[in-house]
């Protein structure tokens, strides 16, 4: 089965933050599988739930070399963040066409519910941190480019608009 299609950018959905999960049920489950289906497709490191118009605290993350290790969140909080920071180039399929280069803290602790309905709490390194960071940001209605200076991201959207046209 096809998985949603992205929402675009400025659509509502990505500027308001999501509502909390309460419970992990069959259909957040069957959503999950949607949206491992369509960052695979992208192919993309994560997902959030609002990406396809879903405003839920709901993410995937599979950062690894081999796909098929992806993690599913619901209502994932960055605990704790590293002071040691990593540069890396950051897209969105709400925004297609345009990416910028981010630095975000290289390791986070995350608790998150996971897929049997309890809490977990995992650290990230790497390209998984920024992942969730990246994730988490569309969870509570931001966009990577939210990050950039009002300039550069004046000229990220420009520049995607004219792509778009």
């Amino acid at each position: 089965m096809p998985h949603r299609p992205f929402v675009p950018y400025p659509a509502k959905v990505l500027r308001t933050k999501a509502a909390d999960v309460g419970a992990i049920t069959d259909d957040i489950r069957a959503l999950w599988d949607e949206m491992i289906e369509a960052m695979d497709a992208m192919p993309g490191v994560g997902l959030a739930a609002p990406q396809l118009g879903v405003s839920l605290r709901l993410a995937v993350v599979d950062a690894s070399d081999k796909r098929g290790q992806a993690i599913r969140m619901a209502n994932p909080t960055i605990l704790h963040a590293s002071q040691e920071l990593r540069l890396h180039e950051e897209a969105s399929p709400n925004l297609p066409g345009v990416a910028a280069g981010l630095e975000r803290p290289r390791a986070v602790t995350v608790r998150f519910m996971n897929e049997a309905g309890v809490y977990d709490r995992r650290d990230f390194v790497g390209l998984w941190a920024t992942s969730v960071q990246h994730q988490i940001d569309h969870l509570d209605g931001k966009m990577y480019f939210d990050r950039l200076s009002r300039t550069k991201r004046d000229m990220l959207i420009k520049k995607a608009q004219k792509i778009r046209a």
